[in-house]
């Protein structure tokens, strides 16, 4: 895997009242949250991909639905340069992945039904109270860029 990405199995703890997962502790990495937000992602439907100069994202794909997540190593000075990875997470596959900076990455939902997603960025969207800029580098409208989902 990619330095600094950390992919972790979610395993639910199952009782008579349902199931339990933790999906995030700050003792276990580096990283604290800013912020958290949910997404639904109809079939087919791909999000990015797309990068961040300075915030690392936290997510967690948990279901219902399935995704394929990708990723692209696209820091210059990185062992993995240039490398490419794709995994199937979601319904199937319960994990948190954390994507550090200079990651491009994105994701496609798979299941008919559609995919839910929650991300915990270590920065605000749009710095404080949105009146700032978008720490973001898209490449799902370049045609010419190298970082394709299809």
């Amino acid at each position: 895997m990619f330095k600094g990405v950390h992919i972790k199995s979610i395993i639910p703890i199952i009782d008579e009242r349902g199931w339990l997962s933790e999906i995030y502790r700050k003792d276990e990495n580096n990283f604290q949250a800013s912020m958290s937000y949910v997404s639904f992602s109809n079939y087919n439907k791909v999000r990015g991909p797309h990068e961040h100069k300075y915030q690392s994202d936290f997510f967690v794909f948990i279901g219902p639905g399935d995704f394929e997540f990708h990723m692209w190593d696209n820091r210059a000075k990185s062992e993995t340069y240039n490398q490419y990875k794709k995994l199937i997470v979601g319904e199937s596959k319960k994990v948190s992945i954390l994507v550090p900076p200079g990651i491009v990455h994105g994701y496609k939902s798979i299941s008919k039904k559609g995919s839910f997603s929650i991300n915990l960025p270590d920065k605000l969207y749009k710095e404080k109270k949105k009146k700032g800029v978008v720490d973001e580098i898209r490449y799902e409208k370049d045609k010419n860029s190298s970082f394709k989902i299809r």
